[in-house]
């Protein structure tokens, strides 16, 4: 069968398969939920093996220790996916609540219901643990999921898939509702992104260049975010050492992911006082600091930046900064330079923070805390597939309702239009 056959057929199965998935009632959904990390536990050498071919290949084609290390289906990952599956399966089913409801002068009464958006495919790098997360979230917010991982990771893949089908099969559920393409020519991902009469939704999930290839190319809505260029502005009135300590925790915690802090704005009335204590104890953690003009005049060691620096998701031990005249100045340097992720400011000022938290376009604006809780699990959903920087249909970090949309009900008794 020819690839475009192949994936053809498994998206007219999904669509099929999201109608049973939409009817599932939550104590069916969670018992799938609960028998898949039970079917984890059980069959962890079988999946193991398959995952040591992943890594073989790799080793062979000379993949980084980085990569390697995100491809390993280690003991504290599989552990790590099936506390997940029993985690989703805690959270409350959004499917079929119903909210908004109105008694309208022509007698009827006007609601809305939370459904399903559909089929949903994802298209991901690298982390095999992603097929089990995305799996979870689509299934209990009662949606068909075409699982395409990256080529790494294909034995990985189809053996977390193949297992997870047989509780479904064993549930009496299609197995259709959970796919992994079982090809890995390049040919598939833009077949696939031209299926739009079949899948409702489209998720990238990897590095920019991969989400920009998806968002040319598919005739399917597509919800993404680019990169994450995280900014934080040093207020006049912010606390110095309270903005130390949120600054090294944006930067260096976890400096590789997403949410991590790559821009640091400061006030110019604090900068004397604020940046010697900030790169000292920056310059401990190893991170390297590249400055404008006026912040070279306080730290004489850091690099001169380039406009490149502005606008670039380091993901690495490396911070821009740069002096600005005031809050304004901080806004329009995030206007220009910025990816509409994580905006925060630090400041004791309520007015300020106030007309920031107004004012400042981002998936998720912070007032005196870390980027780093721009999470799906921190802001108390349980659970992410991503994080969205686009508006539609979700902006910042996605969970079970965000893998879900909202129709109109209608009740009457006879009523007709005039």
């Amino acid at each position: 069968m020819s690839v475009q056959a192949t994936i053809t057929e498994m998206a007219v199965r999904a669509k099929k398969a999201a109608r049973v998935m939409a009817s599932l009632s939550s104590e069916a959904k969670n018992r799938v939920l609960l028998r898949m990390a039970e079917a984890l536990l059980d069959r962890q050498g079988y999946i193991r093996a398959e995952n040591g071919k992943d890594l073989a290949a790799g080793r062979e084609k000379g993949l980084s220790p980085a990569m390697l290390d995100r491809l390993e289906l280690s003991d504290k990952v599989m552990q790590s996916m099936i506390a997940g599956l029993r985690e989703v399966a805690a959270l409350p089913d959004p499917v079929g609540e119903i909210s908004e409801m109105a008694n309208r002068p022509s007698g009827i009464t006007v609601g809305r219901m939370r459904v399903p958006l559909g089929v949903i495919a994802m298209i991901y790098e690298s982390r095999p643990n992603v097929t089990v997360d995305a799996a979870a979230l689509c299934l209990k917010s009662g949606n068909a999921i075409l699982l395409r991982g990256g080529s790494e990771a294909i034995h990985s893949n189809l053996a977390l898939a193949k297992v997870l089908q047989e509780v479904l099969t064993a549930e009496d559920i299609d197995a259709a509702a959970l796919q992994v393409v079982p090809t890995t020519d390049r040919d598939a991902v833009t077949f696939l992104l031209g299926l739009e009469e079949h899948i409702d939704l489209v998720i990238p999930r990897g590095g920019e260049g991969l989400i920009r290839f998806v968002a040319a190319n598919s005739r399917i809505p597509v919800l993404k975010h680019y990169k994450g260029v995280c900014h934080v502005f040093v207020d006049a009135d912010a606390d110095i050492e309270m903005s130390v300590a949120v600054v090294m925790n944006g930067k260096t915690q976890r400096p590789g992911v997403c949410n991590a802090l790559e821009c640091l704005l400061v006030h110019k009335d604090i900068a004397a006082a604020f940046l010697p204590k900030a790169a000292a104890a920056l310059r401990v953690a190893g991170v390297e600091l590249r400055g404008c003009s006026a912040t070279k005049a306080i730290i004489a060691d850091c690099v001169a930046a380039g406009e490149g620096d502005w606008g670039m998701e380091f993901l690495d031990l490396i911070l821009a900064v740069r002096v600005v005249d005031d809050m304004d100045a901080a806004m329009d340097h995030i206007a220009r330079y910025g990816s509409q992720h994580t905006e925060n400011i630090l400041t004791a000022n309520y007015a300020n923070a106030q007309r920031w938290l107004r004012e400042v376009d981002a998936s998720a604006v912070m007032v005196n805390a870390s980027t780093r809780f721009n999470d799906g699990g921190q802001f108390g959903l349980g659970a992410e597939i991503g994080i969205s920087t686009t508006k539609l249909h979700a902006y910042g970090p996605m969970g079970l309702k965000e893998l879900t949309t909202k129709k109109f009900i209608v009740y009457g008794n006879g009523q007709v239009r005039g």
